[in-house]
């Protein structure tokens, strides 16, 4: 029997020509970005396209061999990133990372992807599981802001910005996720923090959108299955792209080019804001 095609999808390949390029002036080898969740999915992606837009990347993740494999992809591309292997919920090794990445140029950008998922309702969730994703998705982050921002303060113009990896589940609530929301609705409000203190030089703002063809997404679907008692096919039809008006999932490369625009001039305007591009989710019914 075949099984059906969406467990047959992969992280697509990442293609030059698939890439936003923006021409800016910050986006140059003397100044840094630092992704987190390099190793695969959205951080990759984001890893590969601001290093192909002329920054020096600096991306993160506890796996090393993902983190490895995400920067040979970005040299096969023509574009320099440099990896460091971190522990999101271990503060020496984040301060390590920060302070590597000073001293490959001038930090102007964070942005922090890594993320994870488990699906259970409230009463069920281990409280274990409740503090890692706690730690990796909203803790870090923070601290991570906290670590860089002096950065960009000193910087020679004394701009930067922080996006942070938000999602529908940051505007919308689905059941069997209480703690990927709670953190998604978290980092709306630490950009919006990041922003009200930043006097228009110290940009924050999140990325919001739905289901993109990536492990954590793809891996839930048996989860979602036995926890909703429906099957994988319908947990991807209707469950993952039920409410959307686009019948497809994005891509990484797709999320990724929003954190060019979110880094780029073109983000001038976008201060403490959110680019929602859901497919209609939240918005429409």
């Amino acid at each position: 029997m075949k099984k059906p095609e969406f467990f047959e999808l992969q992280e697509p390949e990442i293609k030059m020509e698939d890439v936003l390029v923006v021409k800016d002036k910050y986006f140059n080898s003397k100044h840094v970005a630092i992704v987190t969740g390099a190793a695969s999915g959205i951080g990759r992606a984001t890893v590969v396209a601001l290093a192909i837009n002329g920054l020096t990347v600096i991306g993160t993740d506890i796996n090393e061999q993902g983190g490895e494999e995400t920067a040979k992809i970005a040299n096969k591309l023509g574009a320099k990133v440099i990896f460091i292997k971190t522990d999101l919920c271990n503060d020496e090794q984040i301060e390590q990372s920060v302070r590597q990445a000073s001293q490959h140029g001038s930090i102007k950008f964070l942005a922090n992807i890594a993320g994870m998922q488990h699906i259970d309702p409230i009463e069920n969730f281990p409280m274990q599981t409740y503090d890692l994703m706690q730690k990796i998705m909203l803790r870090a982050p923070f601290y991570l802001a906290k670590l860089c921002i002096p950065h960009m303060k000193r910087s020679e113009d004394g701009t930067g910005a922080v996006g942070n990896m938000c999602s529908v589940h940051g505007h919308i609530v689905t059941r069997n996720k209480p703690v990927y929301s709670i953190t998604k609705f978290g980092l709306r409000g630490l950009a919006q923090s990041i922003a009200a203190e930043g006097e228009g030089k110290i940009r924050g703002f999140t990325v919001s959108v739905g289901f993109v063809k990536t492990p954590l997404a793809l891996n839930q679907i048996p989860d979602q299955a036995r926890q909703r008692g429906i099957t994988p096919e319908e947990v991807v039809k209707d469950v993952m792209l039920g409410k959307s008006q686009v019948k497809e999932m994005m891509t990484p490369i797709e999320v990724a080019n929003l954190y060019v625009i979110g880094f780029s001039f073109l983000g001038k305007y976008l201060i403490g804001g959110d680019l929602l591009f859901d497919g209609g989710m939240a918005k429409t019914y």
